[in-house]
């Protein structure tokens, strides 16, 4: 029997984190490549240390995006993000790129031919998720910790809070009463911040008291109380941030992109790949249809894997799990999810529009829960396949 009463917690980081820094630069690699070609085949990986990136991967397009081209894009990712300090500057870091044409024989499994249809870019399994407990059938914890950050993020970028740096993470610990949120036992913030302000020395309340009005913002009304513990730069000083204080790679923050543990995850990052590869286009496909299925009344919650081999382009499983919460059969609901949407990975391409250059967006704040963008950024948030399932189950 499934707990009514416990307690939640889910992490995001902003854009400034380290790890966050690549995934936007290998992100803006594939908008790059998708771009010019839309049939790009691109596996970008980014390190990023003190005044320092790194840039390697396979690709398959137009060679007119040079290494020197990428690393312009690099530059400019970071300039957007904010990062003008003496130890990680936009204008001053050494970027190396090494990327070199995609394998022959992966790209032989990949490629339509004859009467083949295109295939997966690899095995692997994906999960999708969506439950009731926020408007953008998010789990609360991940989605509070995300808003949090953007929030904050918005007014550093606007000037209202000239104090902080583009390094920050946040945390949520979310009280379940009954099964539902209702309410925030511990908040966590660390945001980088310049040292000096006015003469002096800035202090953890003194960030806390710049934050503390957009944390409160970000949250539902009622959620904060007295009883709610604040942690806000716990260690004291956070002014050395970003990839100088801390190294960076691409796909290290799977989590922080999905659903914050509430839900399992197949392991295969999103960033620095085209959607041929299924780690990203079959993990999208998986939340839509699993925020169609709650959208459409069938479920509070639900979990959806699938699984596919490299080169082959039907998937090899698809499993529905409804938590007990399902209006329908599970295994009724599999077999008309597969006959509503074509999942090989062109069909999930075609019906999401996914060779487009959208995905740069995508790299920080969660690639779910976000609002569909008119240019089919986010096309996977969707709920457009409400009337075909209930058609279907009838």
């Amino acid at each position: 029997m499934a707990r009514s009463d416990y307690l939640f917690t889910s992490e995001s980081v902003s854009e400034g984190h380290p790890d966050k820094v690549c995934d936007r630069i290998s992100d803006t690699v594939v908008d790059a490549y998708l771009s010019a070609m839309p049939e790009a085949r691109v596996a970008c990986e980014t390190l990023a240390t003190t005044n320092r990136v790194v840039i390697a991967g396979e690709v398959r397009g137009p060679s007119d995006i040079t290494n020197e081209y990428v690393a312009h894009l690099a530059r400019l990712a970071i300039k957007d993000i904010g990062y003008e300090q003496d130890g990680f500057h936009w204008e001053t870091a050494k970027i190396d790129v090494y990327l070199h044409a995609q394998s022959a024989h992966i790209a032989q499994g990949v490629d339509a031919s004859g009467n083949k249809d295109e295939g997966a870019g690899d095995q692997g399994i994906m999960f999708g998720y969506a439950c009731r407990e926020t408007p953008a059938l998010m789990p609360a914890p991940i989605y509070y910790a995300h808003e949090i950050l953007k929030t904050l993020s918005a007014a550093r970028k606007s000037g209202e809070t000239g104090l902080l740096g583009p390094d920050a993470k946040s945390q949520v610990t979310v009280r379940y009463a009954d099964g539902k949120p209702v309410g925030v036992t511990q908040i966590v913030v660390s945001t980088q911040h310049i040292e000096h302000h006015n003469g002096r020395e800035l202090t953890s309340n003194d960030i806390r008291s710049i934050v503390e009005p957009y944390v409160r913002k970000s949250l539902p009304e009622g959620w904060i109380d007295n009883q709610t513990v604040w942690h806000v730069n716990p260690t004291g000083k956070f002014v050395i941030g970003g990839p100088d204080g801390d190294c960076g790679l691409t796909g290290r923050k799977i989590i922080v992109d999905t659903y914050g543990g509430a839900a399992p995850h197949g392991g295969g990052a999103f960033s620095g790949k085209d959607p041929t590869k299924v780690d990203r286009s079959a993990a999208y496909a998986a939340r839509y249809l699993a925020k169609n299925v709650v959208a459409a009344g069938l479920a509070q919650r639900c979990t959806i894997q699938l699984s596919y081999a490299i080169g082959v382009s039907k998937p090899l499983s698809l499993y529905v799990d409804l938590h007990g919460t399902g209006e329908v059969e599970e295994a009724r609901l599999e077999r008309v999810l597969a006959e509503v949407m074509d999942l090989s990975p062109r069909g999930i391409r075609q019906h999401l529009g996914l060779n487009r250059p959208i995905y740069a967006r995508t790299a920080a704040y969660g690639h779910f829960g976000r609002t569909p963008d008119a240019d089919g950024g986010f096309s996977w948030e969707r709920t457009d396949l409400v009337d075909a399932i209930r058609s279907a189950l009838r």
